[in-house]
């Protein structure tokens, strides 16, 4: 595996979004699930909710946050791609579902740092 210089700046936001998360009391079960046409970034559990989790890693100064980076359309994908997560895992469809938000802050080969978690974020 390369080295953490070597990864881009979205798998080492999403490193950093994986250590927040269990930290907060997540157990990660996915990361990066691909649906046929659709790709959640992390799936977990926490407290007996299956969290569809998006991260967004922006630099340091850009203008646009995570939040406004998952809009409407991006929404409809990462539902489409959760009902297929059911679909699939029989196991979790009996379980509450919503979409949390991490956002990450990752200078060019620097250090990932998350800045906020958004859970139930599309509410």
């Amino acid at each position: 595996m390369a080295g953490e210089s070597a990864k881009s700046g979205g798998a080492r936001g999403e490193e950093a979004a994986c250590r927040h998360l269990e930290r907060s009391g997540y157990r990660i079960l996915e990361r990066n699930y691909r649906g046929p046409r659709y790709e959640v970034d992390i799936v977990a559990g926490e407290g007996g909710v299956l969290a569809f989790v998006e991260v967004k890693t922006r630099r340091p100064g850009e203008e646009e946050s995570g939040l406004l980076a998952v809009g409407a359309g991006k929404q409809r994908r990462l539902m489409r791609a959760a009902e297929h997560y059911l679909l699939t895992h029989p196991e979790a469809r009996s379980l509450p579902c919503r979409f949390d938000v991490v956002m990450v802050e990752a200078a060019p080969g620097g250090e990932a740092r998350v800045l906020r978690l958004l859970r139930d974020a599309f509410r």
